[in-house]
């Protein structure tokens, strides 16, 4: 990976995503669900940008790796959890996927410290459970703020149960035959 370690453009904006996210929570306990969405969508467009710039200009760095998804789902996690605080997400749902995030982090701990050699590479289903989580979270938003997408709400929930079980499944079973299998430096 090219670039400066710290002070580049992506770098930056994954930190202002994961700065933002206080202010988020912030916005959801105080019921400014309009400015709570707008937020979101603009950490979502940055998440964009800053993989773009990444790639295009090789300011591609080893924090970077880490910064981008932990910004991710720092807002993510914020979004479930204070969204069920306030009783307009289901307790079971924030549940799912804080046990299917705590899940992958411990299965990558686990392997790093039994293989030393841990490299992550998302799944499919990963990456389609990221998308349904964040247009459950913008519906919910949405209809939060503006009465709009109510009827979306069961359909969006289910899908993205259904995808966040399928992938803190798909992580295990993966973890596994990696972890059994003798290759150990590969991982999911």
């Amino acid at each position: 990976m090219a670039g400066p370690v710290i002070l580049n453009v992506p770098n930056t904006l994954s930190f202002l995503r994961i700065f933002s996210a206080p202010l988020f929570i912030w916005l959801l306990l105080n019921d400014w669900m309009n400015a709570a969405l707008w937020l979101f969508l603009v950490a979502g467009v940055t998440d964009a940008v800053d993989g773009f710039i990444a790639k295009r200009f090789g300011l591609q760095t080893e924090l970077g790796a880490y910064l981008d998804p932990l910004a991710d789902k720092l807002l993510l996690l914020s979004g479930f959890i204070t969204l069920s605080v306030i009783d307009v997400m289901p307790l079971w749902m924030t549940l799912l996927v804080v046990t299917r995030d705590l899940v992958i982090v411990g299965g990558a701990l686990v392997y790093q410290l039994a293989t030393g050699a841990l490299r992550m590479e998302p799944l499919i289903i990963s990456k389609l459970n990221t998308v349904a989580q964040i247009t459950l979270l913008v519906a919910v938003l949405a209809e939060q703020a503006f009465g709009a997408f109510e009827w979306l709400f069961t359909p969006l929930l289910i899908f993205a149960a259904l995808t966040t079980a399928a992938s803190g499944l798909a992580y295990t079973i993966e973890w596994t035959r990696r972890a059994t299998s003798s290759d150990p430096g590969g991982a999911p």
